[in-house]
């Protein structure tokens, strides 16, 4: 019978210099596919890969020795070859029998040429899944012909299908074990049809498989004569890429680097990511707007008369315009959006949960920005698709959000062109990846809503009053006398003629912040709220003084972003835990201890002490009196 496993011709040292140039001649021009394969856990991902690997004869004799020796040691096939260890590199995934990584492989056939990756099928791993999936052409869903349809098949789909891969593969795999069953291999696409309805999948190509046994995979197996459709590697060489679809949209190139090796020359460099580009062709260059044509496409080979999505060049322009490392050229009557507020869908990817109003890092195409997101309007259900009121994100969780960025920034929708729509989200004290996101459309206020030039700026305010404006930061534990110091600094500064005004979070949480509680969520939007007041009084000329607990650094750092340079100035009230408790003026420490007052900081919720503060004084060693006198030399001394 045909699906048993025949005898390769392997790759030797002899056959590669018998003529490697010609084995890479052969496949220079052949079309790349992406594909991933997903699924449930222990569906045969990894044995699936090894198959196609093994099949297309991409093993040498080294690697195949080594794997018929670690088969036999830690193999699940009974000493039997066991190709998922082709993939499965990890020790900690050999130990468990399962992939927890993606693990990207290369292979190749007569037709064409494949980089596949293997995704985690645990629900933890969601979010490797993700970084598999965003790059792909295709996707192979597979499931086991034992277990159906099961919630990560579900959850894998759903992303799949949000990611935008619209050319699915259902692999019904380990048919041989249901002894090549074709009702059962029917009634599991009958059901995974249904799903695939409701979560919009316009259609996928069921294909029943084993793996291990290499039915359907290259060739039609002899035990399902009932299956009339193409083989998994048939329909592989066959598939679409994403390359070739994407020239057919309007011209998008976004810059990666400025080149410039001497003053003579001047291009712009970047993948193309659709359309197509020739000399004298009309572009803009986003956001600035500003318009040239093409003088020249230029590439290590030599200059080309046109490029097309996919291929990376450098292009000078006809005219000297501003252009830079994250702008987008774009076909000049067919420009994208540019906007700052967007709605979104979010995969949070993350052990911490989103905090809204907290400052990520937004990268889009080969731009960064700063930007904020909302609560999240409802959070996704991916087995009953239900949408659910959240007020956060936790890991592996999906919701739609507002994101507004510092900036506008070029973009399209993700379902139009996902390297204009896609982004990631980091954390921008610890530079980690938290968030995948998909861009839906630009919000209508972002379009609606400009700066109004005003006649007095901050300069005459701050001229007008004498002094240069400042922002003085009074971060600690509660009990720390931060408010304390605060007042009889701003006496003093008073009393020495300067224009001031204290914000204290006590007073604020009367006011402007009396619907915030004291979750990580609302602490972040208090400092938000504050720090977004404080540049308003900067604006009117004043210094500013105020005394939070600001546990964060992030938010600190997002309020130090707001100013302009040597604006902000951290004061960090550096007292220690067990002296402020002791202090506990407001009786709050106490309530804490006994569990009345939940998310106190120092005791249930955490304090991220400043790392570069301007000014530290410890109230242990000063009186409030020799402290307050330390911060108003400081501040004189930089306004002088």
């Amino acid at each position: 019978m045909n699906h048993e496993m025949k005898d390769p011709v392997y790759v030797t040292d002899a056959l590669i210099a018998e003529d490697i140039d010609a084995y890479l001649l052969k496949h220079q021009h052949k079309t790349m596919l992406r594909f991933i394969t997903c699924g449930s856990v222990d569906d045969g991902k990894s044995t699936l890969i090894g198959r196609l690997l093994y099949d297309s004869k991409m093993i040498f004799e080294d690697q195949l020795a080594s794997l018929e020796n670690d088969s036999k040691n830690v193999g699940t096939q009974g000493g039997e070859i066991d190709f998922a260890l082709l993939v499965d590199g990890l020790a900690a995934e050999r130990e468990q029998g399962i992939t927890i990584d993606v693990a990207y492989r290369f292979f190749a056939t007569d037709k064409r040429k494949f980089i596949v990756a293997d995704t985690p099928g645990h629900e933890q791993y969601t979010r490797n899944m993700v970084t598999g999936a965003s790059t792909a052409d295709l996707a192979v869903i597979l499931i086991d012909a034992r277990q159906g349809v099961l919630t990560q098949t579900r959850r894998h789909s759903y992303l799949v299908n949000l990611l935008g891969i619209k050319n699915v593969v259902l692999a019904v795999n380990k048919m041989d074990l249901v002894d090549y069953s074709a009702e059962r291999f029917y009634d599991i696409v009958a059901d995974y049809s249904h799903f695939a309805k409701q979560i919009g999948m316009d259609s996928f190509l069921p294909i029943p498989i084993s793996g291990l046994k290499g039915d359907n995979i290259v060739s039609h197996s002899d035990n399902m004569h009932w299956y009339q459709g193409p083989t998994l590697l048939g329909h592989l060489e066959q598939a679409p890429v994403n390359d070739a679809q994407m020239q057919d949209h309007p011209f998008r190139m976004a810059v990666q680097w400025v080149n410039r090796p001497n003053l003579d020359f001047r291009g712009f460099a970047g993948q193309i990511g659709a359309g197509v580009v020739r000399p004298g062709g009309a572009i803009r260059v986003l956001p600035s707007g500003k318009t040239t044509t093409v003088k020249s496409i230029v590439t290590f080979d030599g200059d080309l008369d046109q490029a097309v999505a996919g291929q990376s060049v450098t292009l000078t322009f006809a005219d000297e315009i501003d252009c830079s490392r994250g702008d987008v050229i774009v076909q000049s009557d067919q420009p994208c959006e540019v906007a700052d507020q967007f709605e979104a869908t979010l995969v949070w990817m993350a052990e911490q949960e989103m905090l809204p109003g907290r400052p990520y890092l937004l990268k889009i195409g080969t731009q960064t920005v700063t930007a904020t997101v909302t609560e999240p309007k409802y959070e996704v259900n991916v087995n009953t698709l239900e949408h659910l009121a959240s007020k956060t994100l936790g890991l592996n969780a999906i919701g739609v959000v507002n994101i507004s960025t510092d900036r506008p920034i070029p973009f399209e929708a993700y379902a139009q062109n996902p390297d204009l729509g896609g982004f990631i989200l980091i954390d921008r004290m610890t530079n980690a990846t938290v968030a995948a996101g998909m861009i839906h459309f630009a919000l209508r206020r972002s379009q609606n809503i400009h700066w109004q030039a005003l006649d007095v700026n901050r300069e005459a305010h701050a001229a007008l009053k004498n002094q240069k404006p400042a922002v003085v930061w009074f971060t600690g534990l509660s009990g720390s006398g931060k408010s304390t110091i605060a007042n009889i600094v701003e006496k003093k500064l008073h009393a020495l003629g300067k224009h001031t005004f204290l914000l204290d979070g006590d007073n604020i949480r009367h006011g402007l912040n009396r619907d915030l509680g004291f979750t990580d969520a609302d602490r972040v939007e208090n400092i938000r709220r504050v720090g977004e007041v404080a540049k308003l009084m900067t604006d009117a000329g004043l210094i500013v003084l105020t005394a939070f607990i600001s546990p964060f650094r992030s938010e600190r750092q997002m309020v130090r972003d707001l100013m302009a340079p040597g604006e902000f100035v951290e004061v960090f009230v550096d007292t220690p835990l067990e002296v402020a408790e002791a202090r506990d003026v407001k009786g709050l420490y106490k309530k804490a201890r006994s569990g009345q007052l939940k998310n106190f900081t120092g005791i249930d919720s955490p304090y991220e002490q400043p790392q570069q503060a301007e000014i530290t004084v410890n109230t242990v060693d000063l009186t409030p009196e020799d402290a307050a006198e330390r911060i108003v030399q400081y501040v004189l001394t930089r306004m002088s």
